[in-house]
């Protein structure tokens, strides 16, 4: 496999000094980049070798598997935890020291701060010694600032580095998991479940990283600060402290409901994504039969009981970040209440130095410290989730696959197997048979008898419990439902061998895939997207044959590759492929052709798991006719004759149909051809250009509440602002007459003196409580609005997928749809509000800060007028990149999901030829890419608030000597007030920007969303018109100059089609694989609109809803799709059918003993997409299915191709009974299946 994405360029961090390191300058020239046009893929600088997947993935499995033997021999549960910090924690303690100093650099400031005050105080202009001294305390002052600003984002920095670097370890781990699960663990679990694990479990790694340090930090400043205070005001400190220790007390409690709320709304949320998968696998299925109502509500009630545990764990955060905007002043209030209650005199200087500690402690303390306690509680969830995961059984190498020594061979001795554990009856049972060089052995037998269980326990995916298999030399695989990855067609047939032209062209023909590809147009370059989109599943099948036969490998196991091609095909493929190019080998044939039979040199009959017959053709012949007879009758009629078996009447019209004119197969095409090409070389979206636009704030905020909620919203947060100010304000004042009272100018005894106190006491204690009100009633409005608007988009998103037509499904890989309905959901459930409500608050703060140092010192406004034009001007620098990256971002995440999607489907194809090594590296170089636009989005934010901050410290510098300068003209109270101001500020103003911009980058995951709200539709589901509730009484079908395309630029697939089906006719229609047999169906359930016109009973198709036309079909499929429930739920929907009725269906349709024998009988869970029934056993409940709904037109596409002969038959006898009123239409390969048709319709490659 080449290696997906070209070389980028070389990442300019590795060369940088120690300068550019601490400032980010190395990514200057990519601003440049991005300032100019807008930013590709290729811009991006490549992973740093340190960083990349497979050296992440290596290490830390490596510490995992030391991890899990330590504890087989201490005989305890291995620790997911333990593992990580062997491998993370000496370089994470390191760089814990940062945080210590940069903490260090904050509680010093008050002190610098103080004696600035005390200086202003006492001022006495003919002291220089005194000035001296001041200047050098505001020198202090403004180096503390400056360190701090470096080391914080410096922190940061390193820390987010971890949190990426351990997120890709264990997603690589979990990757390389998925592609060694057991079938039985392959139960336990669920594709939803494991992209889920990969896009919102490890997520928490990243968040966790950040904060883990401040539940150490956090404490030991608290301890610092209350030290210093004593030293300041004594006692009366305690009482602030005490409010302090309380909050962060509730706060964990919150956390630890936090975790529980947590677990239970992943669960729902795997739940939700893996509906959602299903319903997007299985949407041509859920159109048909007109489901989407049914599925919508079943998702939307799992998103309301989702959305109600979001809703409470948001309320909580909610609390947090109130919390985090009243403290301060909650423990400043109670620290000078009591300081009044105690007594004490205080100076104005000492009073903002106790304002200033409290302020420090408020980051670290009360936003960092329960920020980590939460994160914490979560990623311990998460660590289980991951853990149990990686400790589902792994498949067992059962034997070793010997070397083929000059011998090759395939030899089974008396083996017993099961799949489950717990159920009593094996799935294979006392088997034994060899099989040499140049044999072929064919395998029969009815559904469910083993056949394909027989090739698993071959290839070692079934471990047995008694007996032994010893294969020798390599094996080569092809499963029973085809297996393409996206990519091209003949990667797919390489599958990572070397390309050889003869070679492959041999391959080619003798797959009879010549003429196919040269209709798709040039095989090397047609792109299969997911599911292998333009392919129909004959030409899949013939693609995984063609991928054994290159492998040249020697042993071949072929689970029925036969059953989805038409008879010619079929024939062909058997004659060329498997008698010519596989004669040398050793040659595994499951197959319900019984014609081939006695071309086999031995046969094994199996039935229930037991061998019941094995020997030669001619030995079968006369051992045990009776035997034999089961297949006798379908043996003579499969036999395929040049000509269809000529039915009694051939109709008119049918005849004229056959004789009008047919095109060359130049301009003809297969099956649902799509001529898009989709390139696994990066399957990016288009993602949309430049600034997200109001309108889409404004959908955003009125899908969740009314106006008049949002202007209430707004006027609390002003109202909050307001309150929280004032304080401040306020505080300047009590300070000026507090440093009057100490210096003896004012008495405490003086009646006027104790009104005044009382009087700024009660006021003050007012705007307390106001700013606490205000700030929780803010908190918790936006949450709900925020919250409920994500619940209607998600709803309009699901209601619009739904509404799309088919032809979206095929366009848009899988992938790309689940990232929109996990990723981008989870960031508008979790993220998004979080960060308004963050930059809402830091917004309203700064401006009210600014405000009031304007008013109290209007000098002031000098440097701020240029500061914030400059603020201004670097974020809108920096959004034209960031904004680039953030959606390269989202976009490079899909192929991680998609990839993991797809090799879960084809994980027994990718064993078989051991291949996993190169899905892994193919896996690594998706994560790269990823890991190249997250690098950068963190960089690039730390570029931002490293200049930010350093801008703000020279502001701090410039007020600093300001006030000095100006200390005459100044009361303490002014000059205090302004510096703790400045200091807020400092880490605010970068705080707020950086908010903004992160809020803009978070819109891309709304705008994606409503992206989805306003998608092409389908026709209507009902229109004004309704047909008659007994309509269509006989099902007559009449096409006039019907054409057909998938697209509105591809070539025609039926063209000019004239048909008419007589009233309870039963019609056989046959043809050669891709000579669209299967799209006349998608013309007449309208799937694609065709032009022409399409009579049902009179009534023109395409002047009803879609609902009442399609309810009125009944409709199995060739894909046998089933959704995760219980087998009722899969045959009823909608509880429309008593259980006699389900239970008659399944007997029609042969099942009814084996679904008798399971434990729970109908009420069975199935597993994910119905692993644990048999591909023929999941087209059986198909179909009866179909039966069910007793509509007067029944179509059957191929619906019993994996079925065996017998049961074929048996149910075509049946159908001909309960359908006799009924039409039936029936698409078939296999001769024997229609042969019972009163009329044959033979399609060649286009039109009928």
């Amino acid at each position: 496999m080449p290696l997906l994405y070209p070389k980028v360029k070389p990442n300019p961090l590795q060369k940088a000094n120690l300068c550019s390191r601490l400032f980010f300058w190395w990514l200057n020239p990519l601003f440049k980049i991005g300032h100019k046009r807008k930013l590709e893929a290729n811009d991006m600088y490549s992973v740093l070798p340190e960083d990349r997947s497979q050296h992440l993935g290596e290490e830390l499995q490596g510490y995992w598997d030391q991890e899990v033997l330590r504890a087989q021999q201490d005989a305890r549960e291995p620790s997911l935890t333990k593992a990580i910090i062997k491998c993370y924690g000496k370089s994470y303690l390191v760089w814990g020291m940062l945080t210590f100093l940069e903490e260090g650099t904050r509680v010093v400031q008050p002190i610098f701060l103080g004696k600035m005050v005390s200086y202003v105080e006492n001022y006495d202009p003919s002291d220089s010694a005194a000035l001296h001294e001041a200047y050098g305390y505001a020198a202090g002052l403004s180096a503390c600032v400056l360190v701090w600003a470096v080391l914080h984002h410096l922190y940061f920095y390193h820390m987010q580095r971890v949190g990426m670097r351990l997120r890709v370890a264990v997603c690589r781990m979990i990757y390389s998991k998925a592609l060694r699960l057991s079938r039985s663990a392959m139960g336990k679990t669920s594709t939803g479940q494991v992209v889920n694990l990969l896009s919102n479990d490890v997520n928490q790694f990243d968040q966790v990283m950040m904060f883990l340090h401040y539940l150490w930090v956090g404490p030991l400043q608290v301890v610092a600060v209350t030290a210093l205070l004593w030293m300041e005001i004594g006692m009366s400190c305690l009482a602030g402290m005490a409010v302090l220790i309380i909050l962060l007390l509730l706060q964990s409690c919150f956390a630890m409901s936090f975790s529980s709320l947590r677990s239970k709304t992943t669960a729902l949320t795997d739940k939700r994504i893996r509906t959602m998968s299903e319903v997007v696998t299985g949407i041509r299925t859920i159109k048909m039969n007109a489901w989407e109502k049914s599925f919508i509500d079943r998702i939307t009630r799992l998103r309301r009981k989702e959305i109600s545990k979001i809703l409470r764990s948001s309320y909580l955060r909610g609390m947090n970040l109130a919390s985090f905007f009243a403290v301060s002043k909650i423990m400043i209030f109670v620290t000078f209440v009591a300081n009044e209650l105690l007594d004490n005199l205080i100076t104005g200087s000492q009073v903002f130095v106790v304002v200033m500690l409290f302020e420090a402690l408020r980051f670290s303390s009360t936003l960092f410290f329960p920020m980590a306690v939460e994160k914490v509680s979560e990623a311990v969830v998460s660590i289980q989730r991951i853990k149990n995961f990686l400790l589902l059984d792994e498949i067992s190498q059962c034997y070793p696959h010997l070397p083929s020594d000059g011998k090759m061979i395939v030899d089974v001795q008396v083996f017993t197997a099961s799949w489950e554990k717990a159920s009593e009856t094996p799935t294979l049972q006392g088997l034994s048979f060899s099989v040499r060089p140049g044999e072929l052995l064919a395998v029969v037998g009815p559904v469910g008898a083993g056949k394909s269980s027989l090739l698993c326990a071959v290839l070692g995916e079934l471990p047995p419990s008694q007996g032994q298999v010893s294969v020798h030399g390599r094996i080569a695989y092809v499963s029973q439902q085809p297996w393409v990855f996206p990519g091209t067609v003949r990667s797919n047939i390489l599958f990572g061998k070397k390309y050889e032209v003869d070679r492959y062209e041999k391959v080619i023909k003798a797959c009879a895939l010549e003429e196919d590809l040269w209709l798709l147009g040039a095989e090397a370059i047609i792109e299969i997207g997911d599911g292998g989109t333009p392919l129909s599943e004959g030409q899949k099948a013939r693609i995984s044959l063609a991928r054994a036969v290159y492998q040249d490998a020697d042993i071949y196991l072929l689970d029925d590759p036969l059953s989805a091609v038409d008879a010619g095909v079929s024939r062909h493929l058997f004659e060329q492929c498997v008698r010519q190019a596989l004669k040398e080998k050793i040659t595994i044939l499951v197959t319900h052709q019984l014609q081939y039979l006695k071309d086999a040199s031995q046969i094994l009959m199996l039935k229930d798991g037991k061998m019941v017959e094995r020997g030669t053709y001619s030995e079968f012949l006369k051992s045990r006719a009776d035997i034999f007879s089961l297949f006798e009758k379908g043996n003579e009629q499969s036999e395929p004759s040049p000509v269809p078996g000529a039915p009694t009447v051939i109709s008119e019209s049918l005849v004229q149909s056959l004789q009008s004119p047919r095109p060359s197969l130049k301009d003809a095409a297969p099956e649902d051809q799509e001529i898009e090409n989709i390139q696994v070389t990066l399957p990016l979206e288009d993602h949309l250009e430049g600034k997200v636009g109001f309108k889409t704030y404004k959908n955003y905020f009125t899908a969740g509440a009314d106006w008049l909620v949002i202007i209430f919203l707004i006027l609390v947060n002003i109202a909050a602002q307001v309150a929280y100010v004032l304080q401040d304000w306020w505080l300047a004042f009590w300070a000026n007459l507090q440093s009057d009272l100490y210096s003896g100018a004012l008495v405490k005894e003086d009646e006027a003196v104790v009104f005044v106190l009382n009087w700024y006491l009660g006021v003050y204690s007012g705007l307390t409580v106001s700013t606490v009100l205000f700030g929780i009633t803010k908190s918790l409005l936006i949450f709900y609005i925020l919250v409920n608007s994500s619940q209607t988009v998600h709803n309009k998103m699901l209601e619009t997928i739904l509404r799309a037509p088919v032809l979206f499904f095929h366009r848009n890989p899988i992938g790309r749809i689940l990232n929109r309905f996990s990723k981008d959901i989870g960031h508008m459930d979790d993220l998004l509000p979080l960060t308004f409500q963050d930059f809402i608050q830091a917004f309203l703060l700064v401006v009210g800060v600014v405000g009031v140092m304007v008013a109290a010192v209007p000098w002031t406004a000098i440097p701020v007028i240029p500061l914030g034009i400059i603020f201004f001007f670097l974020r809108r620098y920096f959004l034209e990149t960031s904004q680039d990256v953030k959606r390269l971002e989202c976009t490079t995440r899909s192929p991680v999901f998609s990839h993991l999607a797809s090799s879960l489907q084809g994980l027994w194809t990718i064993r078989a030829y051991k291949a996993e090594q190169k899905f892994q590296e193919l896996f690594d170089a998706h994560q790269d890419l990823h890991s190249e636009a997250w690098f950068l989005l963190l960089t690039m934010s730390r570029w931002l608030a490293v200049y930010l901050d350093v801008i703000c410290a020279i502001f701090v510098t410039l007020v600093a000597f300001g006030a000095l300068i100006l200390a005459e003209t100044l009361t303490p109270g002014q000059v205090g007030l302004v510096l703790s101001l400045t200091l807020t500020l400092m880490g605010m103003f970068q705080w707020c920007v950086r908010q903004s911009a992160e809020v803009e980058n978070m819109m891309i995951s709304v705008e994606r969303g409503i992206e989805y709200t306003d998608l092409e539709k389908e026709a209507p589901w009902e229109l004004g018109y309704c047909p008659p509730p007994l309509w269509p009484p006989n099902g007559r079908i009449s096409f006039f100059s019907v054409n057909l395309r998938y697209n509105s630029d591809s070539p025609l697939v039926l063209r000019n089609l004239e048909a008419f089906i007589y009233p309870r006719g039963k019609y056989g229609i046959v043809g050669r694989t891709g000579a669209g047999k299967s799209s006349l169906i998608a013309a007449l359930f309208r799937l694609s609109e065709p032009e022409g016109d399409i009579y049902i009973d009179g009534i023109l198709t395409t002047s009803i809803g879609l609902h009442d036309l399609r309810k009125k079909m009944s409709v199995a499929l060739q894909e046998p799709v089933l959704f995760t429930g219980t087998m009722r739920e899969n045959l009823d929907p909608f509880n429309e059918h008593t259980d006699n009725e389900l239970w008659n269906a399944l007997e029609e349709v042969q099942l009814k003993e084996s679904i008798e024998s399971l434990p729970a009988k109908m009420n069975t869970e199935l597993a994910e997409s119905g692993l644990n029934l048999s591909v023929g056993q999941k087209q059986l409940v198909c179909l009866a299915r179909a039966l069910l709904k007793k509509n007067q037109i029944l179509i059957m596409d191929k619906a019993t191709s994996y079925v065996d002969p017998r049961t074929d038959e048996l149910i075509q006898k049946i159908i001909c009974e309960r359908f006799a009123q009924c039409t039936v239409l029936t698409i078939a390969h296999r001769l024997s299946t229609v042969i019972s048709c009163e009329w044959i319709m033979m399609g060649s490659s286009v039109g009928h």
